[in-house]
């Protein structure tokens, strides 16, 4: 849901927007290519990194994946059996509703992804004092 924007805009909220973007931009481009590294494209790591990353109280599900990474169902369907195949996902039917499938890691994309976690956070904290220098600027030009 989009807010409604605040009125006049200044050269500097221009430059602070486009730093941020362009910050953002050679990040991705960092672990797009960290990922191609290992073997992987980038979203089979994101989708690696989100059922990692998962903490509900449920088993990641495919539904659930898609959510997370932005896409459709369908997509997401796909994006799986290419991780099954490749050997980095099991899959499961789950015990509480056999339509649902359930998503694990397997020891070979545990291996990669510690690995690509690790030049990410290295990463980051380098990156981590400009953006939040950019950041505070964006937030110090909203507050009255």
């Amino acid at each position: 849901m989009l807010k409604t924007p605040r009125t006049g805009l200044t050269d500097a909220d221009y430059e602070a927007l486009s730093n941020l973007r362009y910050t953002l931009r050679r990040f991705m481009d960092f672990s797009t290519s960290a990922a191609q590294e290992e073997g992987l494209p980038t979203q089979q790591h994101q989708a690696l990194l989100a059922i990692k990353g998962h903490r509900g109280e449920d088993a990641m599900t495919i539904g659930m994946l898609a959510e997370r990474l932005l896409i459709a169902p369908h997509s997401a369907t796909e994006l799986v059996g290419r991780l099954v195949s490749a050997g980095y996902v099991s899959r499961r039917a789950d015990p509480n509703d056999k339509r649902r499938q359930t998503l694990e890691l397997t020891d070979k994309a545990e291996g990669v992804l510690k690995r690509l976690t690790a030049i990410h956070l290295t990463e980051i904290r380098e990156m981590a004092p400009q953006l939040i220098h950019i950041l505070k600027r964006l937030q110090d030009e909203i507050e009255p």
